[in-house]
């Protein structure tokens, strides 16, 4: 019972091995090395100081590792998702404010209010897991995540150009993205301010370098410290450079979030929304390392570990964290064995925020800029779009789709992700509203298939054998009811209507009223329905509802070979010669 409610019970006992705790203490300070200066550029993705970056870093890597089902999950904060805080807050943000405001009144709402959407976000995934709902996540379908991933990706990147050019992109949060930003971005490159590109350049050059010849060393560490030293030697801010600046130094203070009415119902679809896309990158990365460590993930237990680390992180001015696929992979490689190594990092984290923040004054935000831009880099995946095209058209569709709007809809991104999820949702209904429904005769291995497929195959003018390929519910029950009284008008003397059920998973209350007056129906029509292969679960509707005695529990069979033996017994017909030249042991189709 302990173990349940703090998970972390399950590991801790293993840091008494010397090998296990050197291997989390090696993986965690490795993941603060890349984690300290990412955070840094992907707060500044989410419209907040960098600093904020460094706050959350701590408290939600912290408490996810303890909480979470993940031995190596690297909680904090990602691209994708800290866009999304910046992309959601601004349009909830202006309005509060009123026509005329300062900079400095803008933030002093803005970050509470991302404080409100964090507390918010981690509440709906801590309430998901509790409530052992994490299959609401599934609404959100893997190829809708693949198009709004590549378009988010290829956002976020676009968005970092004018950084590492040095030029203003025009416009604000609210404006058209391609029309009026970037556009504005390309009319502005003949400003472009030399040592900034640069520096951006360099970062570039160094990121890319030592991923290729030493993928072991940090890669986006060396940049850092690099382009830093460069700047202070070289009086890059002097030169109108931009750099980070003052730091404040110390740990997030406790804070409320800014609890409002306004904010909530502006945020709230936002909330949710970031939740679910935080959680499907969490849970996938996740299940991917536990398939390698043969470890067990527990998805409920996951997002309960992330709401709570969201939850707890709203409250030391944290904005919304989620598990990071890079970060990750960092501490699976680097050894990671319990979720210890997150704990490792987390004070890594602290230490730099109480001693080394002066550090980073010098700090490049091209250099920043680039960090941002290889990150995301490696989330664009056309690959994946073709694959799922090839795997099924209309998810096919769905993804590019998704693709599609959120760009045309940037920077509003929570609309692009919407309509490619009410776009698969529809095409999925429209899947199952007409599946195949194929009149079966004998094959000459004794199987029954599908005519259509397979011509000339051999029938019987008294039967009509039909395997329908979908549940039975409220979207799909008219076209069974059409489907079933067309193959009975094209066989008119059938007396039996064999309905082959293997591959009905599902009947809901349209279902059972349908086929209730189906059978009626064709009982005063001189036809007897018969049903074979029916699961559990159908049958115990049909049970309860009393459809079975309708029925009739001598029409309801195990497999179609019982079925036809009784009913050709029932036409005291022979079940051989040229109707049905083979008889064979009872199988499954």
């Amino acid at each position: 019972m302990w173990n349940k409610y703090f998970p972390f019970l399950n590991w801790i006992h293993e840091l008494k091995d010397p090998k296990i705790l050197r291997a989390d203490l090696v993986a965690g300070l490795t993941v603060a090395l890349v984690l300290i200066p990412q955070s840094m550029a992907y707060a500044t993705l989410a419209g907040l100081p960098e600093v904020y970056g460094l706050y959350i870093a701590f408290v939600p890597v912290f408490v996810a590792a303890l909480w979470g089902s993940s031995r190596q999950l690297g909680t904090g904060p990602v691209a994708v998702v800290s866009t999304m805080t910046a992309t959601m807050l601004t349009p909830v943000v202006i309005p509060m404010l009123g026509a005329d405001y300062t900079q400095e009144e803008y933030l002093a709402l803005y970050i509470p209010t991302a404080m409100f959407l964090t507390l918010l976000v981690g509440l709906f995934q801590f309430s998901l897991g509790m409530f052992r709902l994490g299959a609401v996540v599934n609404f959100l379908s893997h190829p809708v995540i693949v198009g709004f991933t590549n378009a988010a990706a290829l956002f976020i990147g676009l968005t970092q150009v004018s950084k590492v050019f040095g030029v203003e992109m025009p416009g604000g949060a609210s404006d058209n993205f391609l029309t009026v930003r970037i556009l504005g971005v390309i009319e502005n490159l003949g400003d472009t301010h030399m040592e900034t590109l640069f520096m951006g350049i360099a970062a570039f050059a160094i990121m890319i370098g030592i991923k290729k010849y030493a993928p072991k060393i940090p890669g986006v560490l060396v940049a850092v410290v690099s382009t830093t030293v460069v700047s202070y030697m070289i009086g890059f801010e002097e030169m109108g450079g931009k750099v980070v600046g003052t730091i404040p130094e110390g740990l997030p203070g406790f804070v409320v979030p800014a609890i409002s009415f306004e904010a909530f119902s502006g945020l709230f679809i936002s909330a949710i929304i970031i939740a679910m896309v935080g959680f499907m990158e969490a849970i996938s990365i996740a299940k991917a390392m536990a398939a390698k460590s043969k470890d067990r993930i527990d998805p409920n237990q996951e997002l309960i570990g992330q709401g709570l680390g969201n939850i707890c992180g709203s409250f030391f001015q944290s904005y919304p964290a989620s598990g990071s696929f890079s970060r990750s992979a960092v501490n699976f490689n680097a050894g990671a064995k319990t979720g210890f190594s997150s704990v490792v990092t987390a004070i890594i984290v602290v230490i730099t925020l109480l001693f080394l923040t002066p550090l980073l004054y010098h700090l490049p935000k091209a250099t920043l800029a680039a960090v941002v831009i290889m990150a995301v880099f490696g989330l664009i995946n056309f690959k994946a779009v073709k694959h799922i095209w090839v795997a099924n058209k209309h998810d096919g569709i769905a993804a590019m789709v998704t693709f599609v709007a959120t760009i045309v809809s940037a920077p509003k991104l929570d609309h692009g992700i919407l309509i490619g999820a009410t776009l698969a949702i529809g095409l999925y209904l429209y899947r199952t509203m007409q599946p195949r429904v194929a009149v079966l005769g004998r094959y000459k291995d004794g199987t029954l298939r599908d005519i259509e497929i397979n011509e000339n195959l051999p029938t019987d003018e008294n039967i009509i054998a039909v395997r329908f390929d979908g549940s039975l519910y409220f979207a799909n029950v008219s076209y069974f009811e059409d489907a079933m009284l067309k193959a009975v008008a094209t066989y008119p003397k059938a007396k039996f209507l064999l309905v082959v059920g293997d591959a009905i998973n599902q009947m809901d209350a349209s279902g059972e009223e349908v086929l209730h007056h189906l059978v009626e129906r064709l009982q005063d029509s001189g036809v007897t329905i018969v049903f074979s292969g029916l699961k559990r679960q159908i049958l115990q509707v049909m049970m309860s509802t009393g459809l079975y005695e309708v029925i009739g529990e001598q029409n309801i069979f195990s497999n179609e070979d019982y079925a036809l033996d009784e009913i050709y017994k029932r036409l005291e017909l022979d079940a051989t010669g040229s109707a049905c030249p083979m008889k064979r042991m009872p199988q499954s189709i």
